[in-house]
């Protein structure tokens, strides 16, 4: 299991660049349009040491892929809900050699999504409801993502929300694990130590 860190909650460059040189997998940069979802934000400067892992909390999809193609990130994630032509936006990022993700709310169940699977690189669970930090991990995630596994796609499994040194338990059959707020709210280098304490024992 891999650690994709969030710094939705972080409110300086310098603690940005702290938790970049941290023992993490990817860097998580969650983006949103105050539309998608009730919060605004904008990050076009990162630091590109750790593969980026960008999340399109967004409606108008090509315009944020547009945007954010340009930091060359690994993957592009957008949400199934927006309501966008789900294969037109599938080809649309991968034509700039980026792998595509689709991402769930919690309410959106993985049936619905099953005749997509076979063209996605990544599915990424929502275990709180998008837009805002700090959220309680939802219990019926664990389901979807053992849902995920059993369908065998080509995709990994990446999970966003409310994990941490106590849930990640809940979460073993997730390929990647998105943390946040457990992270940046101590001490950055102890929290990725006792989160990968749990996953390798």
């Amino acid at each position: 299991m891999k650690i994709s860190a969030s710094f939705l909650t972080i409110d300086n460059i310098d603690n940005v660049n702290k938790l970049v040189n941290c023992d993490i997998d990817y860097l998580h940069l969650d983006i949103m349009d105050g539309i998608f979802v009730n919060n605004k934000n904008e990050v076009l400067d990162v630091p590109h040491i750790k593969p980026l892992d960008i999340h399109l909390m967004v409606s108008d999809v090509y315009k944020y892929i547009d945007k954010y193609k340009t930091l060359n990130p690994l993957y592009i994630t957008f949400h199934y809900e927006t309501g966008v032509d789900i294969l037109s936006v599938i080809n649309y990022i991968k034509k700039f050699n980026i792998k595509v993700g689709l991402s769930i709310k919690p309410s959106t169940k993985v049936e619905e999504i099953i005749p997509y699977l076979p063209y996605l690189d990544l599915v990424l669970v929502m275990s709180v409801e998008p837009g805002k930090g700090g959220q309680t991990f939802i219990m019926d995630s664990i389901n979807k993502i053992k849902k995920l596994k059993e369908l065998k796609g080509n995709y990994v499994i990446e999970v966003d929300g409310g994990i941490n040194d106590s849930t990640i338990k809940y979460v073993s059959d997730a390929d990647i694990v998105v943390v946040g707020s457990y992270i940046t709210s101590g001490n950055y280098e102890e929290r990725i130590k006792n989160l990968k304490e749990k996953i390798y024992g």
